[in-house]
């Protein structure tokens, strides 16, 4: 290694690839202007470092939504246990339902867990009763109800 000369870290990225993402975290509509501006380089080594780490799958830009912006007022932390089916089957029926935004097949107490959205919860009962309760293999759902959402979080990987 010559002199003076940075070894990336195991991840592949060097820092100014971690500044890149760090920035665009804080602010997803910088542009590469405002990019180099900040970094001391040329927006076209802004522009192909940010290529290159979508091309990679190092980094990608997507938008997340504000579920109150978006009317939604009720959060569900749904577990469900299965019985006579795979899991995984099962998550997949319920991945297709509109209201579900996540779902997990997990260890533990449980089978699978998701996160439910609603509008009102005037839709509980057509959700649970009508919807989930129609997919075969659920042997028993628990829900819990999101008071206050502490931490609002869905970045990918954090940068060391």
């Amino acid at each position: 290694m010559a002199k003076g000369s940075k070894a990336e870290p195991r991840s592949g990225l060097d820092e100014i690839d971690q500044k890149i993402i760090a920035i665009l975290r804080k602010d997803g509509r910088a542009t590469n202007q405002e990019l180099a501006r900040r970094l001391g380089m040329a927006a076209a080594t802004v522009s192909a470092r940010i290529r290159r780490l979508e091309a990679s799958k190092a980094m990608r830009v997507v938008a997340v939504t504000d579920f109150a912006a978006l009317g939604f007022k009720v959060l569900l932390a749904v577990g469900v246990q299965v019985q006579g089916r795979p899991a995984e089957q099962v998550a997949r029926e319920l991945a297709s339902l509109p209201e579900v935004f996540s779902v997990h097949v997990v260890t533990g107490a449980r089978d699978i867990e998701m996160l439910v959205a609603l509008h009102d919860f005037d839709e509980l009962h057509s959700l649970l009763l009508s919807d989930i309760a129609r997919i075969e293999g659920i042997r028993s759902i628990e829900c819990g109800i999101a008071a206050d959402i502490v931490k609002y979080n869905f970045e990918l990987a954090p940068i060391a």
